[in-house]
């Protein structure tokens, strides 16, 4: 069990009732002189205090509100939060940067220890204004509706009342007939909110430019870029990578498209992507939530003793919940809890062997927050996603070795293994579309819906294989982009997987190399939380920060030749 660390600088029992309750300690980072680097050293320790207490603070109102959206009190206790607390810390985040900023003792701190948190508050300072403060805590407002949305949607299959991941395991049954029907009951109730998500998105493409432009940029693309922090590579870099996924990806993707058109024996729908291809029955590795946790303590048991333990403490604070339920917010994820340092994963397991690939992704997010959870201050923990998602994706893949206990039978692990690994490239082209599309919404703010429409089903040409026949359900294809809860919550949160899984493969390579140098080399890296750039945490993992199309081909490679040791 963790240890709860007892408040330094705040009150105990503290509790965010309102503004007033917190108010004062803002005022007396503010006003609180420093005359040393010791002062100044304390100084930040007790603002990174603040700072994980309220975020957790509001991690929890998050975690809540999605376990249930149907509560309307949890949803207003969210909502209170960004509406009334978060618009009021924004100008004082700002003023205590440039205290910071300012502070004369600053060039005498640990200049190498302290570089990365500097830069990213000096970049924080540059694009701070105070107009998009209430602009913010409405986006905030506005985005948090599509979980609400999503979340009310089910449809009936066979006589039961499914949510939309349950009905979508029927996309794997044998039965075509079955397939198809689940096919359409899932998209007919997306198509019911279409309109609704469409003028959704439409506010919150409006609310974002204007935060840009507000903070002296061109559009949310650049100002998204430097908000982010990506220190590390351009737009024209994510060009570069959405061209060798169509060089070095997509011809791989068609080969798996045109073996499964034979094997099948017909044209290829989109109801026939998910099925096995010799008609076998989806796999169910776990047969209940319960089930999926204890498999996953012994999967992880048998990688490293370590990563067991991270997930058996969250299980021993409650701080898991995984099963499928309606009224319950779509997707997945592992909240990092910033003051007691032990975090939540949420998730819809509805038993799948995607379900499978969710826990241990998460379960690796998991493990970075608890390898990281010594760091002195709360933002030397804050990992850009491209750190985050390397944690989460190697996971998935150094986790082989213990998945037998989801599939004991030896056919249906390597069956499971293979699904899997041609699923990491599958997803790649799915990774540039969104990218791709998002650059172009936020370039070209004033869109209408039908452009928006038409330049995904151009996305949609450039990136597919032509080999699925959509014909009849073109205006289903044309909004599958709503599926894409990034879009909408996180946006620009989405290329990273594409770079971070390019990151995890070459951890795997190593791994199968030697295992014990490349796990001591994973937590190594993901122990330096965001203390060093992201090209030194990949190299501490002993790999490169590279989404170049020769890596990229290498890379494809060497997938290749273990997906022929599935077969």
């Amino acid at each position: 069990m963790i240890t709860i660390t007892h408040h330094k600088f705040l009150a105990d029992k503290l509790k965010v009732t309102s503004w007033e309750v917190i108010e004062p300690y803002f005022t007396q980072l503010l006003t609180r002189e420093l005359h040393s680097k010791a002062e100044l050293e304390l100084w930040l320790k007790h603002r990174s205090e603040l700072e994980a207490f309220l975020s957790e603070d509001l991690a929890w109102r998050y975690v809540k509100m999605t376990c249930d959206t149907n509560n309307k009190t949890l949803e207003e206790a969210y909502l209170f939060f960004v509406s009334e607390i978060e618009p009021k810390i924004s100008p004082l985040n700002d003023a205590l940067n440039r205290k910071l900023a300012a502070c004369t003792f600053l060039p005498e701190l640990d200049q190498q220890k302290y570089f990365i948190y500097l830069r990213g508050l000096k970049k924080e300072i540059e694009i701070f204004r105070e107009d998009n403060v209430p602009l913010m805590a409405k986006i905030a407002t506005e985005a948090q509706k599509y979980g609400s949305i999503l979340g009310s949607m089910s449809v009936e299959m066979e006589g039961n009342e499914l949510t939309l991941q349950q009905a979508a395991n029927y996309l794997k049954n044998p039965n075509r007939a079955l397939r198809e029907e689940a096919f359409k009951k899932i998209n007919e109730k997306r198509m019911q909110h279409a309109d609704e998500l469409d003028a959704l998105f439409d506010e919150l493409i409006q609310l974002r430019h204007q935060v840009a432009l507000n903070a002296g940029f061109e559009n949310f693309r650049d100002y998204m870029f430097a908000a982010m922090g990506r220190f590390d590579y351009t737009p024209q870099d994510c060009f570069g990578f959405h061209e060798a996924i169509q060089n070095q990806v997509i011809p791989l993707v068609k080969q798996f498209h045109a073996e499964r058109k034979s094997k099948l024996g017909h044209d290829l729908k989109p109801w026939d992507m998910e099925v096995d291809v010799d008609n076998k029955p989806a796999l169910e590795p776990f047969t209940s939530g319960s089930d999926l946790l204890v498999k996953t303590i012994k999967c992880f048991g048998k990688v490293d003793d370590y990563f067991a333990w991270c997930i058996k403490t969250m299980d021993e604070m409650n701080r898991l919940d995984l099963e499928s339920r309606k009224g319950k917010a779509p997707g997945g994820y592992n909240y990092p809890m910033a003051e007691t340092n032990v975090p939540f994963i949420f998730m819809n397991a509805a038993s799948s062997t995607r379900d499978v690939e969710t826990m241990v992704h998460e379960g690796g997010h998991a493990v970075h927050s608890f390898l990281s959870k010594d760091l002195e201050l709360a933002a030397f923990k804050n990992c850009p996603s491209e750190v985050a998602e390397l944690a989460s994706m190697s996971m998935e893949l150094i986790s082989y070795d213990g998945q037998d206990e989801f599939y004991p039978n030896p056919e249906d692990y390597n069956r499971a293994k293979e699904e899997h690994l041609e699923g990491i490239i599958k997803i790649l082209p799915w990774i540039a579309t969104i990218d791709k599309f998002q650059h172009w919404i936020y370039s070209n703010p004033t869109h209408t819906r039908e452009d928006r429409k038409a330049y995904w089903v151009q996305l949609s040409k450039d990136f597919g294989t032509g080999m699925v026949n959509w014909e009849g359900y073109e205006h289903f294809q044309a909004y599958t982009w709503q599926k894409q809860l990034h879009l909408f919550e996180v946006p620009f949160y989405y290329i990273e997987y594409g770079m971070a899984q390019l990151g995890a493969l070459s951890v795997w390579r190593n791994y199968l190399t030697n295992k014990s140098l490349a796990i001591e080399q994973y937590k190594n890296a993901l122990a330096l939380g965001y203390t060093k750039t992201i090209g030194e945490i990949y190299e501490t993992a002993g790999i490169k920060f590279d989404f170049s199309e020769n890596y990229i081909k290498n890379l494809m490679q060497f997938v290749g030749e273990e997906l022929e040791k599935c077969k």
